[in-house]
């Protein structure tokens, strides 16, 4: 294998491209990625962008991340929305005792899967925790070998723990799959293949050394630049890429329809005036939200430190980068599925009915939120946010 093939996250994507193109119909019918590809994800190590060295990761700049990302989106949004959620997973492992995270990433295929924090609590006992509950949207939980819960945690006198900030602390529990009972709930329009379904676990004892807190950049943990980005920070990037990913590969694939289309009674699509200034604008909007998501990545990770977590007005340069590369991308692709009629409304058929699906699926997530917008221009005012700004 060619050496800077194997350094480069970016080429080794775009080399398992293909394989994902292959089983686009297959995951899409299944709600699952299929072996060999699965097995070709974890070769090309593109679980494992996020991952500290020292555990056996790659740990590489958040741009390098965000264009991997998009490379495999482009030939499947639920595949790269899979490899986002399971390097995001991976972003907790600072956090574990050293030992805790190189047994829990010994498996060189090692994916940890989990759902949002809900209202269940995890019950504070001697040497851990005892939980039960369920939880939901667990991406990629049909590939992982562990699970995780974010739980409140109950003290022995029924009160909640609190952070830093008197509120009540959301702490991480990590098991082992086998330990949870998968739920088949992910029957949605898009991202199918996500396999984003429900989990359960009934009074489980999980080890104080199995548990961490993502939401405290303060804490001790493994040094390096990558760290000092917050985790939430981070998902934005790996949501962008997706985004930036889905919508590029609608608009080369309108380009080709518009070299070919001539709908009935108009002239060819390519040779419309409006469909060029329209090309070159959509154009524009996807690489100008690639550009800038880039440019700040750099600047941010090239200043950060070692050990300290980056400040409130990176924090926020971070989420705006992300926001606005979304929006853009979702504008993208609503511009193509408008523009190649017919050709994108028939299911199963063509490059855009499944990738308009996928991207409105992502669209509705936490991180496609237009309220992101709102809560940067507070604190661009000079406003303090309430708690952590991620």
């Amino acid at each position: 294998m060619n050496l800077q093939y194997r350094a480069d996250p970016v080429a080794r994507a775009r080399a398992v491209g293909p394989a994902i193109v292959a089983a686009a119909d297959e995951i899409e019918r299944t709600r699952r990625i299929p072996e060999p590809l699965l097995g070709a994800l974890h070769e090309a190590r593109l679980f494992r962008l996020l991952l500290p060295r020292v555990v056996g990761g790659e740990e590489v700049e958040p741009g390098v991340y965000l264009r991997a990302v998009e490379e495999v989106a482009r030939c499947d949004g639920s595949v790269g929305w899979n490899m986002f959620v399971g390097n995001s997973s991976s972003l907790l492992a600072p956090y574990y005792p050293l030992e805790t995270a190189r047994e829990i990433y010994a498996d060189p295929r090692s994916v940890v899967a989990w759902g949002p924090p809900n209202q269940y609590r995890a019950h504070a006992v001697p040497g851990g925790y005892r939980v039960s509950g369920r939880w939901e949207f667990a991406s990629g939980c049909r590939q992982a070998n562990w699970m995780g819960a974010h739980c409140l945690v109950e003290e022995a006198d029924g009160s909640l723990r609190l952070n830093r900030w008197g509120k009540p602390t959301i702490r991480s529990l990590i098991f082992p799959v086998a330990q949870a009972e998968l739920l088949d709930t992910w029957h949605t329009i898009g991202l199918r293949g996500t396999a984003s379904d429900s989990y359960e676990v009934r009074d489980l004892f999980v080890p104080e050394a199995f548990s961490a807190t993502r939401e405290d950049p303060g804490l001790p943990r493994l040094p390096g630049k990558l760290f000092s980005f917050t985790q939430q920070g981070l998902y934005a990037v790996g949501v962008a890429g997706v985004a930036l990913g889905i919508a590029g590969a609608m608009l080369d694939a309108f380009v080709a329809l518009a070299r070919e289309k001539t709908p009935r009674g108009y002239v060819r699509l390519a040779d419309s005036g409006v469909i060029q200034d329209g090309l070159a604008r959509a154009r524009a909007k996807l690489d100008a939200g690639r550009a800038y998501a880039l440019c700040v990545l750099a600047e941010v990770y090239d200043a950060a430190d070692e050990t300290t977590p980056i400040g409130l007005e990176d924090r926020a340069r971070v989420r705006l980068v992300c926001a606005h590369a979304i929006q853009n991308a979702i504008e993208v692709a609503d511009f193509v599925y408008k523009e190649a009629g017919v050709s994108a409304i028939f299911p199963g058929v063509g490059p855009f009915e499944r990738r308009f699906r996928d991207i409105h699926t992502l669209s509705q997530q936490i991180q496609s939120r237009g309220a992101h917008f709102q809560a940067v221009g507070s604190i661009l005012m000079g406003n303090e946010p309430e708690g952590i700004f991620y």
